[in-house]
């Protein structure tokens, strides 16, 4: 099975690589806080290996003139990767999130766009089955937003994970054969869920999904979102996290006021990773929904949007 041979290249790549074989045993030893927000919790990870992401100069200008690390000419001699569909390449990521975590880049370097791309992703999730696929888009996390790539970690990290499961939160407002639409509140982040066997409806609703977000940011590179995306028992689950800002204001202030957090997926899922000690000690709840509040949109915003879609 291709997953076995996703199994055999991880072990593989941390019994020959130096970097990354160290990475994951430091891994071990991050340390994690909980947040409770009474019906859900969200938590906090100090992973100083992560500043190359968190702080990471996005502008045009900074991107285009350090090489693409995600290019094969400029990836390390010992990264190796397993071909997918012969467009992608999975790889080990060498500084983890996740106790098991792989980036998924395009062999070309193009853009980082979703659209046209959610059936490569639902595609994914299903020879990884363990894993849950995500995707930053180009002013939402994403590091190489001049190179398509996913990424994926094993399941059961992110707490919004366990709490679809659970059911506190998300409520069914639509289901036919093959497909149901969810919709989240009282979380914090809207969030739109869409769950079901039926590959070509999931595409469809997520389709005119994009277009709405893309009318309401008509000015951004794609409407902007977050997506994570699993596959069990015959059925795949997509979380979509439109986004209405990049960074929060936090991240720019200077001296004690600032809180070194850019927002990805993992942290929408509910895992805030902080880079930098003093703010693994200090970021509160109160933190935590204010950013979130910034850079998602809120419950009701998503009303008409998914009114359109339906």
């Amino acid at each position: 099975m291709y997953s076995d041979k996703i199994d055999a290249l991880f072990t593989e790549q941390l019994q020959e690589w130096e970097l990354a074989r160290l990475n994951y045993i430091l891994l071990g030893s991050v340390r994690t806080r909980k947040i409770d927000f009474g019906t859900f919790e969200v938590s906090v990870q100090f992973n100083p290996e992560r500043i190359r992401s968190s702080a990471a100069n996005v502008d045009s200008r900074s991107v285009g003139e350090r090489p693409c690390f995600l290019c094969t000419k400029n990836r390390p001699p010992e990264q190796r990767g397993l071909s997918f569909e012969n467009r992608l390449v999975i790889l080990v990521n060498p500084f983890p999130i996740f106790s098991r975590h792989m980036t998924i880049p395009s062999d070309d370097h193009i853009d980082q766009r979703i659209g046209n791309n959610l059936g490569t992703m639902l595609s994914l999730t299903q020879v990884m089955p363990s894993y849950t696929v995500f995707y930053n888009g180009p002013q939402c996390g994403a590091s190489a937003p001049d190179h398509f790539h996913f990424q994926a970690g094993n399941k059961g990290f992110m707490p919004l994970e366990s709490d679809f499961q659970i059911g506190k939160h998300p409520t069914l407002i639509f289901s036919e054969p093959g497909l149901e639409v969810w919709k989240w509140a009282e979380y914090r982040r809207g969030i739109i869920t869409l769950k079901g066997r039926d590959r070509e409806k999931l595409i469809r609703v997520f389709d005119h999904l994009f277009s709405g977000l893309a009318q309401i940011q008509p000015d951004r590179p794609e409407p902007m979102m977050n997506i994570l995306a699993g596959y069990e028992q015959g059925e795949w689950i997509v979380h979509i996290i439109p986004r209405k800002q990049h960074r929060p204001a936090q991240f720019f202030m200077q001296g004690t006021d600032q809180l070194l957090i850019s927002p990805a997926a993992v942290d929408l899922g509910g895992v805030i990773i902080t880079p930098r000690e003093e703010d693994y000690k200090r970021i509160s709840r109160n933190d935590i929904e204010d950013i979130f509040r910034q850079v998602c949109f809120g419950e009701s915003d998503l009303d008409g949007l998914i009114n359109d879609i339906l």
